[in-house]
């Protein structure tokens, strides 16, 4: 009797590779269903983009900034009995950000009425028209959030759902969302207020799905949160989950290669990071939540691998970054949270990071201010800034020089709108680009948010989280189904989850 229960608990071994979002989700999943279940991390601590800085008293978030869905984490801490409360507290922000033009700028408010008087004040029946466009997004938030993310994308049949089949027409997947938006609204500002969120989804709106206004839904209705000491307690909540569910972590842990053996992973080898002593790790089933195309070229000899290099080369991206994250010894005013920079041409940086592939001329970027609301996140008085400036994926010439350069230029643009200098009162200085994401995390061309979620790169039609040539492998993330994303990713995890636990036992 003993000996069948260790067998069944031996042939309930799973090896996870990293501990972003996604990798924790699944790691809970199978532990709650009754897996042996152990993640290999190759940094040093949880959360993979989502990682946090620390230094001279700043705490920064590495990676997200943004809190939206929270029904999304709910529903992700609901299923172990959990609330988000038990682990972390959060604030809806308001104004939830701040859009500033050449000639203008925006508080976008919180309250739904306010909201509404602000597009009256831009446009005729502007508040009407946003009731009608949100009733829509609504309705594709529903069906998209509750039914369409959670499908892994395996056979057709998966969408033979009554409610997908009798709102495909409501859903909108065949028009894009630049012609979606510009039915309801003919101000230049409020187009690109609702275009806005699904550069998320790493694509312009004119190469995006309808589909996804849903967006529009989740900042307009569910609002912009911010969690208490930052981004990174989702992380250590998920962390903390996983521990409590049984999970083990080996963290300074690079997996080097998979040993294969009659069509299936049977152990897994990586190279400790501060001894070298190479280690193996058994399992009966293997997700891999780091880097998709990394891990097929580089665990995986060619005959296992499901995709050559001109599938990887076809597909389209979504953009990398410049990232900055920056520590003022003096407090600074005029600024929110959340500020987004649309003072440039959003038609000509898009066109550099989708078409021409180039460093952007004048580019757009985004400023997040967290110690506006958490004064934890900087000593008392002082000031922690996060900058971004989207840029294409697979670009050369990442350099400290050329970083310094764009990082002179935004804060110069910076200073103008709020009216105060800041670079003489800059303490702390971090950079992090192509380089560094391909670096500390594999990322297939130094990308940040991993497939633009085009309409011939949704659902089926993106890498499968199931290996095609091995079969007890899996793959969650960015890459796979949903796509990018902190709430997909939780759903990504669950997702690949489920289809592990229906497949093997």
């Amino acid at each position: 009797m003993n000996t069948q229960s260790t067998n069944q608990q031996i042939n309930k071994t799973a090896i996870i590779i990293g501990s972003g979002f996604s990798g924790l989700s699944a790691a809970c999943f199978l532990a709650k269903a009754g897996w042996q279940v152990k993640v290999v991390e190759k940094n040093a601590t949880p959360g993979g983009r989502a990682r946090q800085l620390k230094e001279d008293g700043f705490v920064f978030d590495m990676g997200p900034s943004w809190y939206w869905m929270p029904d999304v984490f709910e529903r992700f801490f609901g299923q172990f009995g959990k609330k988000v409360s038990d682990y972390y507290t959060l604030e809806r922000l308001d104004p939830s950000y701040k859009v500033v033009w050449k000639d203008d700028e925006m508080n976008v408010p919180a309250n739904w009425d306010e909201l509404k008087k602000l597009f009256d004040s831009l446009e005729k029946d502007g508040g009407k028209k946003l009731a009608k466009f949100i009733e829509e997004a609504a309705y594709k938030y529903n069906v998209g959030i509750n039914k369409l993310v959670f499908k892994p994308g395996q056979s057709i049949t998966e969408f033979l759902d009554i409610d997908v089949i009798k709102g495909v027409i409501r859903l909108d997947v065949f028009t894009n969302m630049k012609k979606h938006v510009a039915k309801y609204f003919t101000n230049k500002k409020l187009q690109q207020l609702l275009e806005f969120p699904v550069l998320f989804l790493g694509a312009l709106a004119q190469n995006i799905p309808a589909l996804y206004s849903l967006m529009n839904y989740a900042d307009l209705v569910g609002g912009t949160w911010y969690p208490q000491k930052g981004m990174y307690c989702i992380v250590e909540a998920m962390h903390s989950l996983a521990l409590e569910l049984g999970v083990e972590f080996c963290f300074n842990e690079e997996v080097t290669s998979f040993y294969i053996y009659e069509g299936a992973v049977q152990s897994v080898e990586t190279k400790n990071g501060l001894d070298s002593k190479l280690k193996l790790h058994n399992a009966k089933v293997v997700i891999s939540s780091a880097d998709y195309h990394h891990s097929e070229t580089t665990f995986l000899e060619p005959i296992y691998q499901s995709y050559l290099p001109k599938y990887w080369e076809s597909r389209v991206m979504a953009p990398s970054c410049l990232l900055y994250y920056v520590g003022l010894n003096k407090k600074i005013q005029n600024t929110p949270h959340h500020t987004l920079f649309f003072d440039t041409s959003f038609e000509v940086h898009g066109k550099e990071i989708y078409e021409t592939k180039e460093y952007p001329s004048n580019p757009l970027f985004y400023v997040c201010a967290p110690s506006v609301t958490d004064k934890t996140v900087a000593p008392d008085g002082y000031e922690n800034l996060f900058f971004l400036i989207p840029i294409a994926s697979g670009l050369t010439g990442d350099t400290e020089e050329l970083r310094k350069k764009y990082f002179d230029l935004i804060v110069e643009r910076f200073e103008q709108r709020i009216g105060e200098k800041i670079s003489e009162n800059i303490v702390y200085y971090k950079s992090y680009a192509t380089s560094n994401f391909i670096e500390d995390y594999h990322s297939f061309k130094g990308n940040a948010y991993g497939l633009a979620n085009t309409l011939l790169q949704t659902s089926m039609l993106k890498p499968n989280c199931r290996s095609k040539k091995v079969k007890n492998l899996f793959y969650t993330g960015q890459l796979t189904v949903p796509g990018p994303g902190v709430p997909p990713s939780l759903i990504s995890g669950e997702v690949v989850a489920g289809l592990v636990n229906k497949l093997f036992n």
